[in-house]
């Protein structure tokens, strides 16, 4: 076990790394190496359902969801502006055919050769381009904390190039908005469970920050008018903008108080012109674009699941539970009932498990309850004869029988809500 990540009487009850053990999601392992998390089939579950929800979402609301290499020329990154700034943060170049390639820290420069792939109109933009994107940081060992911080990690990340700033106003709101959505079916609470921060640049930094400084205080504007319009509570903070300009966070804090960026929206006003994105006008004149839109609606999917294990105590709404419904025959004269019922839930697209041991129903009821999936189901004598089920809830007690076909109806609805 990674040591950074595993001292278990350093951390508290409710932290992720805790949790995460005791239910079984994830592990570290020093010969994979450190800050390399390993999901075990029920950790991956929720990963994979995180990923669904938000490919969904995003398609349904305009992005075009793209796939890119996980490596690419080091020459793509010198391009971007990306190797000078964020070089030490870096893997190690890898020599193939006298090229050098590199570990992506990040997908933007690869969406932008993907737009210029073809020329476009006006009419096409904003564009957005998305993707669910594996990224790679080195991050100092002391640094290290469970899935909150790792050196490979999967961003839901998107860039929208936009053709005004006008468009790029617009496309912050949408950002936002998306991000609050997300947030409510988390259930997170703005001001309480996450709020939001103005990070600038420093004009005087010229080493950390492109200089250009009218760039700089128009784009902190534009951002600065967008929070206001939203009525929310925010702070600045200087020095923590990106190069290529200011950018809104989404500030959560872990168990641990340690404060830390959950989603992000990025003004960027230098990549329009090195990678030369542009577009042909109504009045059929080329134009450069104005502003790229970097954004990310669920953050990192291992921050993310940490900050969930933690916000629900490792108690996941249905929808995300690695195993929704667990079948407990009374004896095993009931099992093969059991597996009926556990089948049909299976074929019904329902997450079930069966506890088939040879245990007593007190045993298999606490140990239901230990692993703190939402519903179980009782299978005995008079379930058999009546062919119903006996439910029951982590969250809301006994609903005693019911048919199969209302438990049915009941699991769908409540996963199709997300409630």
């Amino acid at each position: 076990m990674e040591k950074a990540n595993e001292n278990d009487n350093d951390l508290s009850k409710n932290d992720h790394r805790v949790i995460g053990k005791e239910l079984g999601l994830f592990t570290f392992s020093d010969v994979v190496g450190k800050g390399l998390p390993l999901y075990t089939d029920k950790g991956a579950t929720i990963r994979r359902e995180l990923e669904r929800f938000i490919v969904d979402e995003e398609i349904r609301r305009g992005y075009k969801h793209v796939s890119t290499p996980d490596l690419a020329k080091l020459d793509l990154y010198k391009k971007s502006g990306h190797y000078p700034y964020y070089k030490d943060t870096m893997y190690a170049p890898i020599v193939i055919d006298d090229e050098e390639f590199m570990l992506r820290p990040m997908t933007c420069p690869h969406h932008y050769e993907l737009y210029l792939s073809k020329p476009h109109s006006y009419r096409e933009l904003p564009m957005r381009i998305a993707e669910l994107a594996k990224l790679y940081r080195y991050e100092a060992s002391g640094n290290l904390a469970g899935l909150v911080r790792v050196r490979s990690f999967c961003l839901a990340d998107a860039h929208i190039i936009c053709a005004t700033n006008e468009q790029a106003g617009g496309e912050i709101l949408k950002a936002l908005d998306l991000i609050t959505y997300v947030a409510e079916i988390f259930g997170l609470k703005k001001d309480e469970d996450f709020w939001y921060r103005l990070s600038k640049g420093d004009r005087a930094d010229t080493k950390k920050y492109h200089k250009d400084d009218k760039a700089w205080d128009d784009a902190e504007e534009l951002l600065r008018k967008v929070l206001k319009s939203q009525k929310v509570k925010f702070t600045e903070a200087d020095n923590e903008a990106t190069f290529y300009g200011p950018k809104i966070d989404v500030q959560m804090k872990d168990v641990r108080g340690q404060e830390n960026t959950a989603f992000t929206v990025q003004y960027d006003f230098i990549a329009p012109t090195r990678f030369e994105l542009s577009y042909t006008d109504k009045d059929g004149a080329v134009k450069l674009c104005k502003a790229i839109i970097h954004r990310s609606s669920i953050g990192a999917i291992e921050r993310i699941m940490a900050f969930l294990i933690e916000h629900y105590g490792g108690a996941f709404p249905l929808w995300l539970s690695p195993i929704q419904v667990k079948a407990i025959p009374v004896r095993t004269n009931h099992n093969e009932y059991a597996e009926k019922i556990h089948k049909m839930l299976i074929e019904n697209g329902i997450r079930s498990e069966i506890a088939l041991e040879d245990e007593n129903l007190g045993t298999k009821v606490r140990d239901a309850k230990n692993d703190k999936i939402p519903y179980w189901i009782v299978l005995g004598d008079k379930e058999m004869e009546s062919g119903k089920v006996t439910l029951e809830s982590r969250d809301q007690g006994q609903f005693g029988q019911i048919s199969v076909e209302k438990l049915l109806e009941k699991l769908k609805v409540e996963i199709k809500n997300k409630s």
